[in-house]
């Protein structure tokens, strides 16, 4: 897959799932902007990416997403992908006091924050018939994890965005889709509940028992399936698609 000269806006690029596309991406001659909180962990990806633009900036706030769009433009003088990729969870019971809070601030992450990008950049990717890859959850389908409601709501909120927008963008030109990987061995587990990387392992090594295969994703994995989901050799047949990679936990 080349995408040779394609302007690539990667959401979460820091470390994960969205530094393994930024670097792919990168290597299939992409222009890539990389965009996350961390300017260390930017800077450390960014030297496998080639020349990327660093874009440090908090995505919940809208004059850094506004402000994400223009340097991308003004830098590249276009956009045609956008990977919203970023995203955040915490255990709380509904009965907690915190709840709203938590409520607030996981929905801001994962949702808000990924529609007022799409709303932004949507007017660039009609110029170029660019498209979308947002990053879910199978916690969009199922319930993995209990006192999730927050994250579990905000995914399958992200979902079906994707499919109206999906539908309002088609007549354009510009494809919408929407991976949900299940287990993945990122840093999530460690930013989110501050628990030791060997703590996190071990969570993560606990989790083959949730899937059919029994093993977990590398985020390279993942990344593999957004390049083909933006690439050219899926322009004709996915759009509006919420494409499950999650080694078989949903069968569980």
């Amino acid at each position: 897959m080349s995408f040779q000269d394609k302007v690539v806006v990667v959401i979460g690029a820091s470390s994960g799932i969205g530094a393994a596309a930024a670097i792919k991406f990168a290597e299939e001659g992409a222009k890539v902007a990389l965009v996350g909180r961390n300017q260390e962990k930017l800077n450390n990806v960014a030297k496998k990416c080639g020349n990327p633009l660093i874009i440090a900036a908090d995505i919940t706030k809208d004059e850094d997403a506004k402000r994400i769009i223009e340097e991308t433009v003004r830098h590249f003088a276009k956009i045609d992908i956008l990977i919203n990729n970023a995203g955040t969870g915490s255990r709380t019971n509904i009965q907690d006091k915190s709840y709203i809070q938590i409520f607030d601030r996981i929905m801001n992450t994962n949702l808000r924050a990924m529609v007022v990008l799409t709303h932004l950049a949507a007017p660039h990717l009609v110029k170029t018939k660019g498209n979308i890859v947002n990053i879910s959850s199978v916690a969009a389908y199922r319930v993995i994890i209990p006192e999730s409601s927050a994250y579990c709501a905000s995914k399958a909120g992200l979902d079906h965005f994707t499919r109206t927008v999906a539908l309002e963008l088609a007549p354009h030109g510009v494809r919408v889709n929407v991976i949900n990987p299940g287990p993945v061995r990122t840093d999530i587990i460690e930013n989110t509940t501050g628990v030791s990387k060997e703590e996190a392992t071990a969570s993560f090594d606990s989790m083959k028992t949730l899937t059919a295969l029994s093993r977990v994703s590398e985020p390279e994995e993942v990344a593999d399936l957004i390049l083909f989901t933006a690439s050219d050799k899926s322009k004709a047949i996915i759009t509006g698609s919420s494409i499950v990679t999650d080694n078989g936990m949903l069968l569980k």
